[in-house]
């Protein structure tokens, strides 16, 4: 399949499943709303999820899909399925090592990361026992991403994207439970929910397993030893658990300084499953399809077809992301009180929600940015560079968070991580420039900020539409008539913007059709 097919396709299983988590989101804030309970699940959830995209996402699809591709290049399947069997062996026994000490001094390890619950001891032993039950999810997603790090290396992406599907389904049945026993305990809840994500996590893992057993790639378990291989892959996935999930470690550092102020992770939480949606629609399924894409080319030594690919990666990225981050930013308001004001999250919520959401949208082009130009690193091996980088960014995202949490609280956070994003994004296209493996000819310039200017227009359009259409979008209004309204805006903005992109020749649809029914 083509580049633009295999980004479409697994896009399209990112966007079921945002879908249904959108579906659990809006159930969840009426179950747990923004209080404590609430913040303690967040908290204990992006605990596991953190080092889920740090190790295993990040470090893991790193390292291993360029050393998959050039054994399958270079040395034939068996090779490839020998260097999958020794990788994946060590990556089980630091998973079951990991996974014991932390149940064993979890107390001990959310001290810092959680800072502000030390003040309210009920909150943070309730934060201490949903961690506690929800940090094997570590293993189960890790181990998912190393299984799906073969699929994708084979060119098959549709068990490893529609999994996260069964997650969120998982949740759902459990919060429909909850919404029929109505127990009014929201520690209850806050338990049961993150049962649900644990079960969630097993049933994830199932699938791909199934998945690569099917393909003959299955890799057998053997005791690690250190040999060329393991000790490359080592060399390579270190520095890439930084690099790898800077955004996540950015959203991180959030979250241990929001601590500080009643709600805020609350907050930022359901923002950034906002900005999540258009992220994992378009970044994270740039980054799955691109890597291995990159990695084949180089190690083939194909350099224009690289090239080319990554080239053609920056075009999705820009046509997608920055029609989403100005209509984010035009609707913020409209769309988190239709999908979340109520039951326990009220309109102050709604207000403080929303808000955040704005900032984050600012850095979600940037966001998708970092996803393109990482893997010009990371296929030629290079995780060091990418981890400097990230580290510098880390260290802005901190110093800004600090600087205006005190007098913008939750926003200022946002606002930290938008910047900070941006700045990695500018260094890691900066690098690979002055290296000559990437370069933006004038009318690719002149073809981007045409994108830009018109993702603009459809944002203005969108907020004047808003206005007049208040009266159907207001809290009070029937919620299908709201659903409606906030449907035909977005419907209307979706077509504004192609029919300027179709017609300025920007991007002609017909194009981007032939590109999508190519195969090869």
């Amino acid at each position: 399949m083509s580049l633009y097919r295999n980004f479409f396709s697994v896009s399209a299983l990112t966007l079921l499943s945002r879908i249904f988590g959108f579906i659990r989101d809006m159930m969840m804030a009426g179950v747990l709303g923004a209080g404590p309970a609430a913040d303690a699940f967040f908290a204990a959830f992006r605990f596991p999820n953190l080092f889920r995209r740090l190790f295993a996402e990040g470090a893991f699809n790193t390292a291993f899909v360029p050393l998959f591709a050039k054994a399958l290049e270079q040395d034939g399947e068996e090779a490839a399925r020998g260097l999958a069997g020794r990788i994946i062996s060590w990556l089980i026994v630091v998973l079951v090592i990991v996974t014991i000490l932390a149940e064993i001094f979890m107390e001990q390890i959310l001290v810092p990361f959680v800072p502000g619950f030390l003040d309210d001891p009920e909150k943070f032993e309730l934060t201490v026992l949903l961690t506690r039950i929800c940090f094997p999810y570590l293993a189960c997603m890790s181990l998912m991403a190393a299984y799906g790090g073969i699929l994708n290396g084979l060119g098959r992406f549709f068990a490893a994207a529609f999994a996260p599907v069964l997650l969120n389904i998982a949740t759902i049945i459990v919060l429909i439970g909850l919404i029929l026993y109505q127990h009014n305990s929201p520690t209850f809840d806050a338990v049961w929910v993150t049962i649900g994500v644990m079960a969630g996590g097993i049933v994830q893992l199932a699938l791909v397993l199934w998945a690569v057993k099917k393909t003959g790639f299955l890799p057998r378990f053997r005791w690690p030893r250190v040999d060329k291989d393991v000790q490359r892959f080592w060399l390579l996935a270190v520095p890439a658990i930084l690099a790898g999930g800077i955004t996540q470690i950015n959203i991180f550092v959030g979250t241990i300084i929001a601590s500080q102020a009643e709600s805020a992770i609350s907050y930022l939480y359901y923002a950034d499953r906002l900005y999540q949606l258009p992220l994992g629609i378009i970044g994270i399924a740039i980054s799955v399809v691109l890597l291995p894409e990159l990695s084949r080319h180089l190690k083939g030594g194909r350099e224009l077809e690289a090239k080319r690919a990554q080239d053609n990666s920056l075009l999705i990225s820009m046509l997608l992301s920055l029609p989403a981050a100005t209509a984010l930013a035009a609707l913020s308001y409209p769309i988190i009180s239709i999908l979340f004001e109520r039951g326990a999250f009220d309109a102050v919520a709604t207000r403080a929600t929303a808000d955040a959401l704005v900032a984050f949208a600012f850095g979600l082009p940037a966001f998708v940015l970092i996803k393109v130009f990482q893997p010009g690193f990371f296929a030629r091996e290079d995780t060091l560079t990418p981890t400097v980088l990230a580290g510098i960014s880390v260290a802005v995202n901190i110093a800004i968070a600090l600087a205006l949490f005190p007098f913008l609280a939750h926003v200022g956070i946002a606002i930290a991580t938008t910047v900070s994003s941006w700045v990695n994004t500018l260094m890691l296209m900066t690098i690979l420039w002055r290296r000559g493996h990437f370069s933006l000819p004038a009318d690719q310039i002149r073809r981007h900020a045409m994108i830009l200017f018109i993702a603009l227009a459809m944002a203005f359009a969108l907020w004047f539409a808003a206005a007049g259409l208040e009266p159907f979008l207001e809290t009070g209004t029937n919620t299908l008539v709201r659903i409606g309204a906030l449907g035909v805006l977005i419907a209307g903005g979706l077509v504004l913007y192609f029919a300027l992109v179709h017609f300025s020749r920007v991007q002609p649809m017909d194009v981007l059709l032939s590109r999508l029914r190519r195969r090869g």
